[in-house]
């Protein structure tokens, strides 16, 4: 074996170990946000795990052992009815999950507050998510089940997964009573917001578009003033039709004023938009 194939091996390998690893760190995280915060305070905040808090609550079910008998059997209807794409990651997320939260169904609460429970189990859990995620892989659950019910009813899949845990909540605010239920809302919401963080990290630049008549003398002075790279876009007047060259220009969140600064110095009528980063691969920023 080539030198060159055997670094893609040991590359493969490694990217291999690391994705696996992923998948069971994320797996215990959610387990113990679960089991300290979620759980005991009756916060059934979305997914199989929210509807092993709901059936503990009414005759109480063991919850591993629940999330063991709707997950394996909506891994195997989401391998007979999507297909084959659930890789083993996937299996070992399924049945990890349920492992992990009779493992630590022991542990003491961390609170009995429950909106203590929903906020700081909401970023655990939603910690965890998304470390099975960068994994490739997810614990399997209601995420199937909203993948089915797109399969068949042309809903999308995020309207698919928000149909599934409000029918959740709901049943919640049943079971338990209406705070439960709007605990287990802020659980979710929070989780979500967790998870976007996880996979996408926080916005540490911004991405800046400039439409002025002014612009090589804009492009010059940013280049100079904070050596920063700057892309020409050709765009076109909605009303006009008369085409204008835009610019693109990424800086970090701490060059940004320097370079609202610029602007204004050089062109006090341009046209700016602003929006976040989340991340940037290349010169000048992160590296591959």
């Amino acid at each position: 074996m080539s030198k060159k194939n055997e670094n893609k091996v040991l590359d493969f390998t490694k990217n291999t170990i690391q994705e696996y690893f992923y998948v069971l760190l994320g797996a215990a995280v959610i387990a113990f946000g679960f089991n300290a915060f979620l759980f005991p305070n009756q916060v059934a905040s979305g997914g199989v795990s929210g509807i092993s808090t709901i059936l503990n609550g009414l005759f109480g079910w063991n919850a591993g052992i629940v999330q063991y008998a709707f997950n394996i059997p909506l891994f195997i209807a989401g391998v007979l009815i999507l297909g084959k794409k659930f890789g083993l990651k996937s299996f070992i997320g399924t049945l990890a999950l349920p492992f992990f939260v009779l493992l630590t169904e022991n542990i003491d609460p961390w609170t009995d507050t429950p909106l203590l429970a929903a906020l700081f189990g909401g970023i655990i859990v939603g910690l965890g998510i998304g470390l099975v995620f960068k994994g490739n892989a997810s614990t399997g659950g209601t995420d199937l089940l909203a993948q089915i019910i797109t399969k068949y009813t042309g809903l999308t899949l995020g309207t698919s997964v928000l149909l599934i845990d409000g029918i959740i909540a709901i049943s919640a605010a049943l079971v338990f009573d209406l705070e439960k239920g709007l605990y287990a809302l802020v659980g979710l919401f929070v989780t979500t917001k967790t998870i976007d963080i996880v996979q996408l990290g926080f916005s540490q630049s911004k991405m800046v578009y400039i439409i002025s008549s002014k612009e090589t003398e804009l492009r010059d002075a940013i280049y100079k003033e904070i050596d920063r790279g700057v892309t020409k876009l050709p765009v076109f007047g909605g009303y006009t039709g008369k085409e204008r060259t835009m610019l693109m220009v990424v800086v970090y969140q701490t060059e940004f004023t320097k370079l609202k600064q610029i602007i204004k110095s050089v062109d006090t009528s341009a046209f700016v938009i602003v929006s976040d980063a989340y991340e940037v691969i290349g010169e000048g920023f992160k590296q591959v």
